[in-house]
């Protein structure tokens, strides 16, 4: 049930399906919620599903102004607390994962679990990032085309938008992650293109979190490893936190 739900000034379209408990998924950037099809999608059959698209993306129109991790992580927290009054299980993918890391620093009471997938805290973990002077590939330009209420010939400000938001926007510390107390399921692929140095670090960062590394697969492994991925991130949302036998970095908790 797709619609439309205004927040903080963004005409925001989004998706819902499924019932049960509520999970909001986070598109990547310059996507849309189209990254979920095929894999976190057959989540629907555990879960209440809410697929936002961010302003600028997707079905959303752009507004006037820069973008920021900051403004996207308040358009989160906005959209949850109008859709479900209170905490939801948050997984977001790519730079959907960042915005989903930083909803959780700004609002940790909105937010229960946490998915992290081939995101990271701090541009300088990325081996690739956006540049408004590198072409975009064409099928992510046509995929835009068939959506945006923009109008292709808007795409170049959306990208520079969120070029210039990866070069100049503060990062997250190490600091501002020891503070996110939820569960965490850290997630990247074995060749991704946030480092696997950086997903440790951001892992080690995170005081409650686990780690899963997929093997055989690139920074697009929702598409590569669909049916893997989907369950890893089920098993965690609604797995019972158990003790390991042998614990070393858990041993002090």
């Amino acid at each position: 049930m797709a619609n439309y739900i205004d927040v903080n000034g963004v005409h925001t379209w989004y998706d819902e399906r499924g019932a049960g408990d509520p999970l909001v998924l986070l598109h990547g950037g310059l996507t849309d919620s189209r990254d979920f099809t095929g894999n976190l999608d057959a989540l629907a059959e555990r879960f209440r599903l809410l697929l936002p698209e961010r302003r600028g993306h997707g079905r959303t129109p752009d507004v006037p102004g820069p973008f920021s991790m900051e403004a996207f992580a308040d358009d989160t927290a906005a959209f949850i607390e109008k859709t479900v009054g209170g905490p939801v299980r948050l997984a977001g993918y790519s730079a959907g994962a960042i915005v989903a890391l930083w909803t959780a620093v700004r609002r940790p009471d909105l937010v229960d679990r946490l998915v992290l997938i081939s995101g990271g805290f701090d541009p300088d973990g990325m081996i690739l990032r956006p540049s408004a002077d590198a072409p975009p590939p064409p099928p992510l330009i046509s995929a835009y085309a068939e959506v945006s209420p923009d109008g292709a010939d808007h795409f170049p400000v959306v990208m520079a938008k969120v070029a210039r938001s990866v070069t100049e926007e503060r990062p997250l510390t190490v600091d501002d992650l020891a503070a996110v107390t939820c569960l965490v399921l850290v997630m990247a692929a074995d060749d991704d293109i946030v480092t696997l140095e950086h997903t440790l670090q951001m892992y080690r960062a995170l005081p409650a979190a686990q780690l899963a590394v997929v093997p055989q697969t690139s920074h697009l492994l929702l598409h590569e490893r669909p049916e893997l991925c989907a369950r890893l991130v089920g098993d965690f949302l609604t797995g019972v936190p158990a003790p390991t036998w042998m614990p070393i970095r858990r041993a002090a908790g």
